[in-house]
């Protein structure tokens, strides 16, 4: 239990009598600041609680120390209770991640998690059914994850968004046990990832020097796996440099993908190259670029709902290397894709107002019409 100055202004921030920014009580509210406070927090319910926000110090391009800085200014000026744990190294999260939760658990909070999709991932792993929210701060490059659910990109607007949000289910993905949230792969994509990350280390992390890796890439001599897979009761032979399982309806639009509806609908999608050369794979990076790699006749797509992956060879290498959203693991085989039982209790923005009416005029008259 805090003690002295710091216990009494918890207590004053807790009231909503004071309007706290950067640490110290500003100003007192007047009556109608106070009247506004406490109209938001009976908004807000069950959402008002304390966040215990994860930052990863390397996750990004942003500035780690004014993405806190923002984060902290925001949730000060609407005295939201909240403390950070800052994780310095990859190896790390694991751990802080469980530490979060545990704390959540125990304080009926939430968790929040400031960076990309591969942090967002690691978090997510130890969030999943523990019954604790998670809220997402984007601080990654393509940040799909986010984006998919019309979470604010801007730092200030995520953190606000957490102040009246909605609590959302959100369909997650597993493979061998292990959650992914916007997508897993084997063969070429993982090494696409891995440079990727070393050019981002040594140019910058941008997306144009995320798409010269990819071309880089693809240029090299690559491997085909041989790998059988069977997808609801129906066995397929594949031969492909990389196969890709998706999970982000966002990602698979933007490269003109039609399984992209399937994931509303309790499925993942799978994609695969045929064993083509390096031009014809320029090919498809270029269709995907420009939103049609559906088109492709060098590719194969489908929908499936759990899928057994394992290699042709029975006396070869049992293992793969896989990407889950953009970090690599080594896994056994057999590989299992599935939807996860549970599903992922998300913060969103709150829809706007306007919308809201609508949802409640709708319940009305379908309440109503039920009586």
């Amino acid at each position: 239990m805090p003690r002295g100055p710091r216990a009494g202004a918890l207590c004053l921030a807790r009231s909503g009598l004071f309007d706290f920014r950067d640490g110290r009580a500003a100003t007192i509210l007047t009556a109608s600041q106070r009247s506004k406070r406490t109209a938001t927090a009976t908004r807000r319910g069950a959402l008002s609680v304390k966040l215990f926000i994860l930052f990863n110090g390397a996750s990004g391009h942003l500035d780690p120390e004014a993405v806190r800085t923002t984060i902290s200014e925001v949730l000060l000026g609407a005295a939201r209770e909240h403390e950070f744990l800052r994780v310095e190294r990859a190896d790390a999260l694991p751990q802080m991640a469980a530490l979060a939760v545990r704390n959540a658990q125990q304080a009926r909070g939430a968790v929040v998690v400031a960076g990309g999709d591969g942090t967002i991932n690691a978090v997510a792993q130890q969030v999943c059914g523990s019954g604790v929210p998670l809220g997402v701060v984007p601080c990654g490059t393509f940040n799909y994850f986010a984006r998919a659910h019309a979470i604010p990109l801007a730092t200030d607007a995520a953190a606000r968004a957490l102040l009246d949000g909605a609590v959302r289910p959100v369909q997650v993905g597993r493979v061998n046990g292990r959650v992914f949230l916007v997508n897993a792969s084997l063969g070429l994509y993982p090494t696409l990832l891995e440079d990727r990350e070393a050019y981002k280390r040594q140019y910058g992390r941008n997306r144009l020097v995320a798409l010269w890796a990819a071309v880089v890439t693809l240029l090299r001599e690559h491997r085909q796996i041989a790998v059988f897979a069977e997808h609801d009761g129906e066995p397929t032979a594949l031969r492909t440099p990389t196969l890709f399982v998706g999970n982000n309806p966002l990602q698979l639009e933007h490269v003109g993908v039609p399984e992209a509806a399937s994931l509303q609908r309790g499925r993942l999608a799978a994609l695969a190259a045929r064993p083509v050369g390096t031009l014809a794979l320029l090919g498809l990076a270029l269709r995907g670029a420009l939103g049609r790699l559906g088109e492709s006749q060098n590719l194969i797509h489908f929908a499936f709902r759990r899928m057994t992956v394992r290699p042709a060879q029975r006396y070869g290498p049992q293992r793969f290397k896989a990407a889950l959203d953009g970090e690599i693991v080594w896994m056994r085989a057999p590989l299992v894709f599935e939807i996860a039982d549970e599903p992922l209790p998300l913060l969103v923005p709150a829809p706007p107002p306007q919308q809201q009416a609508g949802s409640i005029a709708a319940s009305a008259v379908a309440s109503a019409e039920s009586g």
